[in-house]
Order: structure tokens, then C-alpha cells, then sequence
């Protein structure tokens, strides 16, 4: 007979348990903890996830079943659905955001080359964008949305170098768009691509004060005044490419400097785009 490990065990080699117990101790997470360690939650949920366990009863069940082989994939008891329950419904989150942190940094890495336009970039590129998913009100109302109906947001920041995102924050559907940069740490000289839902200047100012870069589409209608122009070819769609003044006078102290305004006509379309962006080269 095998003695070897389980497939389970050896999956969860991948795991950077050292960096795990640092993000538990720094949070106090397993401090007075007698039955169930955070560890043994992430195990439990993790093979719930791999062996398609439909309800807290249903994992107890699996984990029962194979009561022989539990120390050897990492629990030191049998694992009660009530206590699972518990540990699901009240402890703290932020232990699986830090360590998702410290997963998506490994994946990155090994990702890095796997680019998602298909081409090779110079410089670092985010896309900035939020989905939202539409629940059952009468069974999700920690999710608020519409008056009749719940919903969460799932905002993600895409490095387009790679297939890993390097952000993700899940939020009820009322969070508004515009507040998500404020969660974010800027990359110098990376550029941050978003639509106009994310417009708002005086977050656009801080992360041009960070030395990174924007491109987004401007509001209509848009208060500005053109300090001078560029010279464009308007066989490659732009119709024009300007420096530009906010006209307001709060506006004006959000974003005190020049903006680049370019208008573009999509030649499939037939629409007309107007993009800014801080990058002036």
C-alpha cells in the first residue's frame, strides 16, 4: 500500500505557509483558538472548492468520510460544520486579503509573460474596471443595490503584461467607481487605463503627483480651454491633439496643470472619442 502523500497534501505544498502564519500572527488570528486554526479553515475551504462541496454539512461529510487520512493533509481533528460555520461567518477577513496579496504577487511572476493584448508592452499598462453581479435581495441583503434587487461590484485593476490581477476589491453594488483609486498604491511611471466612470480630478492630480500616467475619456460636457495645439495626422483618426486649462474654479484647484485633451473619430463607428491623459510624450 502508498504511504506517500495524498494529492490534496501535496497541492497544498504550493502554499507559502511561513508567509501565511506572519499575515495570522500579525492579525492576533489564531490567538485563544482550541479547535479550528485559520490554517484548517483554508484547507477545509480550499478542498470544498477542488471536490465541489455544495453546503457547510456537505464538507463535514467529505472530511468525515476520510477520517483516517486528516492529520496527514493537515487537520489535527475532525472539522464540525458548526464550528466551520462560525469561523465562515465572523472571522477576520483581512488574513484571506493578505494572503491573496502574497499569492497574486507569486502568480504574477510566473504569468509575467503571458501578455493579454497579444503584443510586448515597454512599459507597465493597468485597465481599471468594475462588473457588476446581480443577486436575490431576499437572500443577500448585506448587498445593497436597488430598491427591489442586491448586487456586489468585483473592481479589478488588470496588469496587461499578464493574466493575474494585481487588485481586487469586492464591494455592494453601491460603492461608486470613482472612490476605488482611492485604494490603490500608483506605480511610477506605469500607465493607468479607465473609462469615465473613474473620472475625478482630484484623484487623476494624486496619481499624476505619483508619477504614473492616466487615459480615460472625458465627461460631457467638459469645462476647458485650449492652451495651444499639436500638429496631428488625421489619416490615423485623431482630429486633434490640445493642452488644456480646467475652466472652474474648483475644478482649477484639483487639477492645477495642463491636461491633454485628443479627439478621435473610430473609423468603424463613425463616433467621436475625446481621451485625456497627463502624458505628454
Amino acid at each position: 500500500m502508498y504511504a506517500g502523500k495524498t494529492l490534496f497534501a501535496q497541492v497544498m505544498e504550493f502554499v507559502p505557509w511561513t508567509s501565511f502564519a506572519r499575515i495570522v500572527q500579525r492579525n492576533s488570528g489564531d490567538s485563544g483558538m482550541r479547535t479550528l486554526l485559520y490554517a484548517e479553515q483554508f484547507r477545509a475551504m480550499t478542498l470544498a472548492q477542488l471536490t465541489w462541496r455544495e453546503s457547510v454539512r456537505d464538507i463535514e461529510s467529505c472530511l468525515s468520510a476520510n477520517a483516517s487520512k486528516l492529520y496527514a493533509i493537515g487537520f489535527r481533528s475532525p472539522v464540525k460544520r458548526s464550528t466551520l460555520a462560525d469561523a465562515n461567518e465572523s472571522w477576520d477577513w483581512r488574513i484571506w486579503s493578505d494572503l491573496a496579496a502574497v499569492l497574486i504577487r507569486r502568480a504574477r511572476k510566473l504569468y509575467a509573460g503571458d501578455s493579454v493584448l497579444g503584443v510586448d508592452l515597454d512599459t507597465t499598462i493597468h485597465a481599471l474596471d468594475s462588473s457588476t453581479i446581480d443577486l436575490c435581495l431576499s437572500l443577500f441583503d448585506w448587498a445593497p443595490f436597488r430598491s427591489t434587487k442586491a448586487a456586489i461590484k468585483l473592481h479589478t485593476l488588470l496588469d496587461l503584461s499578464g493574466a493575474i490581477p494585481a487588485f481586487i476589491h469586492v464591494s455592494d453594488g453601491k460603492l461608486h467607481d470613482v472612490t476605488v483609486p482611492d485604494m490603490l498604491t500608483f506605480e511610477a511611471g506605469a500607465f493607468y487605463v479607465m473609462d469615465r466612470g473613474y473620472v475625478d480630478f482630484t484623484r487623476l492630480y494624486a496619481l499624476h503627483q505619483a508619477g504614473a500616467f492616466f487615459v480615460t475619456r472625458a465627461k460631457s460636457p467638459m469645462d476647458a480651454r485650449r492652451a495651444y495645439s499639436a500638429a496631428t495626422d488625421r489619416s490615423t483618426g485623431v482630429i486633434s491633439d490640445q493642452r488644456v486649462m480646467l475652466n472652474g474654479y474648483y475644478s482649477a484647484r484639483k487639477y492645477p496643470e495642463h491636461l491633454r485633451r485628443i479627439r478621435f473619430k473610430d473609423p468603424e463607428s463613425g463616433k467621436t472619442l475625446i481621451f485625456l491623459t497627463n502624458n505628454t510624450t
